[in-house]
């Protein structure tokens, strides 16, 4: 019987195509039946004309069935894989203005701050609800493959409360393995141990990385029996674009002696100390890419895309469409876990999953991203050990964090709610109590549309506010679009950067 995959969020600009074309690049797994499921029709329709333009094109007899119905597409799925993002662009925005308004400059907001832990409280009643339609209507024992964020407080949910056996997928390992290889590379050139045009692949560099989703940390570099733990500061100091882009990650290797995985924009947002001060951000990142720590930079190149993709998609159907092989497969890991569990081929990668012992001075139960080996016999996690003290302090005050919020979004607690607002890192370093309890509120009543799990709660949120501004105790609000936002671009603006692009910087060539 072929397999069949579900994917809920399947409207994704980026991970379907992607997701599917990686499947389908392995031999067992050309006759794959997908379900595709999106709420937004229009976007659905285009996703599935592309993706079953790309199946044609390869003579492949895979089949993709779209629906808007989640429980249709669950029905009967040996997998399901999820790239939601509940409340869309519309609720994104609330996560990063409101919080601007507070003084809280964030460059992501989908993990922790303010922004996170919001996002956790809409996608953890509508992750519950998948949860179950998984227990009562997809394949004995399917397992969800999450990839949305906050990664770790919404796979602890699922879980701890959704019954189903839920692993979370991210590829910030491997962006990072790529870094550490390119500056290895450049040192081992400039000692003579390579050449001048040789290349190193990551796979050359042996790493392990451990902590939890997006503070994740390499705390084990070697290259041909060498440890590169000790040199990697000086590396990175050396390299002439990380040296730039990298500043606010180089400075956290420095004073920690470890590498974390993710990019100088998400770091920034889960440490107390890089955004607390309007005038110190500029020195900490750099506005060449919006992942190097532009305010509310994600939000601007996901608008962008999604207009984007609204205009140009006649274009996208007249592209030469993709081959899928083995050479032109991703580095996401979920379709090697399939692969792995089906097929027997071992693969390693690093997972979301529940820690048990793994990472022995971070909080059991919590969710852990460590290295993991899939075959036939399962997906196994090897004992890590325990993290350096400096990584783990900075961890453990995060994984507190994910859990206030993560039990507040499944019980509704307002108060809880408010509690992890006011743990959070950089929350804490900006706001102080009275205004991280109504920031919390101001929050709350934006995107009650989304948050059917405060349905109870919404209505005293609103009086209170309402009284602050009677008395005259409302916490004063900010007029500020941070301290490094850039204006969204047009698709006319993008079209023309494409042709300014093509003819060689010439924008009228």
């Amino acid at each position: 019987m072929p397999l069949k995959v579900a994917m809920i969020g399947a409207g994704s600009i980026g991970f379907t195509r992607r997701l599917m074309g990686d499947l389908l690049a392995v031999p067992e797994f050309r006759d794959t039946q997908f379900a595709f499921m999106d709420i937004n029709a229009r976007n659905l329709s285009m996703i599935t004309q592309l993706a079953e333009s790309d199946i044609a094109a390869n003579g492949l007899p895979a089949q993709v069935h779209a629906t808007t119905d989640r429980r249709e597409a669950i029905a009967d799925a040996d997998y399901v894989i999820c790239t939601i993002r509940q409340g869309g662009l519309e609720a994104f925005a609330l996560d990063i203005d409101i919080p601007l308004r507070y003084g809280i400059d964030q460059c992501v907001g989908d993990t922790l701050c303010a922004g996170g832990i919001m996002y956790g409280q809409r996608s953890i009643p509508a992750l519950l609800d998948i949860c179950r339609d998984i227990r009562e209507l997809a394949r004995p024992d399917a397992l969800f493959l999450y990839y949305s964020n906050p990664m770790a407080m919404n796979t602890w949910a699922c879980n701890k409360y959704g019954g189903v056996n839920t692993i979370g997928l991210c590829h910030g390992v491997q962006g990072g393995h790529w870094q550490i290889t390119r500056c290895i590379e450049g040192w081992a050139q400039r000692e003579g141990l390579l050449a001048g045009d040789e290349a190193l692949h990551k796979d050359d560099v042996e790493i392990i990385a451990a902590g939890i989703n997006h503070q994740t940390w390499y705390v084990r570099v070697r290259w041909q029996g060498r440890d590169m733990l000790p040199l990697l500061p000086a590396l990175f100091e050396a390299h002439p674009e990380y040296a730039v882009t990298e500043k606010l990650r180089i400075d956290v290797l420095r004073r920690f002696g470890y590498y974390s995985t993710e990019s100088n924009g998400h770091l920034s947002e889960y440490l107390p100390w890089y955004r607390k001060r309007e005038n110190e951000i500029p020195q900490w990142i750099d506005l060449s890419r919006w992942i190097n720590g532009e305010t509310g930079g994600y939000l601007r190149v996901c608008s962008e895309r999604r207009d984007w993709f609204e205009t140009d998609f006649p274009t996208w159907l007249e592209e030469t469409r993709p081959v899928f092989s083995a050479a032109n497969r991703s580095e996401e890991h979920g379709s090697y876990i399939i692969e792995g569990l089906e097929t027997g081929r071992p693969y390693r990668g690093h997972f979301n999953v529940i820690n048990q012992g793994h990472i022995p001075n971070l909080p059991n139960n919590c969710v852990v991203e460590i290295p993991g080996y899939v075959d036939g016999n399962g997906i196994n996690m090897p004992v890590v050990g325990d993290l350096p003290l400096a990584c783990a302090a900075t961890c453990s005050a995060s994984v507190r964090v994910q859990e206030m919020a993560m039990e507040a979004a499944v019980h509704g607690d307002v108060t809880l709610l408010k509690q992890a607002m006011l743990h959070d890192p950089l929350v804490g370093a900006i706001c102080n109590p009275e205004e991280i309890w109504q920031l919390t509120d101001d929050m709350l009543v934006a995107q009650a549309q989304w948050l059917p799990n405060y349905a109870d709660s919404i209505q005293a949120a609103r009086e209170r506010l309402a009284t602050h501004v009677e008395q005259g105790t409302r916490v004063a609000l900010r007029d500020w679009h941070g301290a490094a936002r850039l204006q969204g671009r047009t698709p006319e603006q993008l079209a023309q950067e494409q042709v300014t692009a093509a003819n060689g910087g010439n924008p009228t060539r």
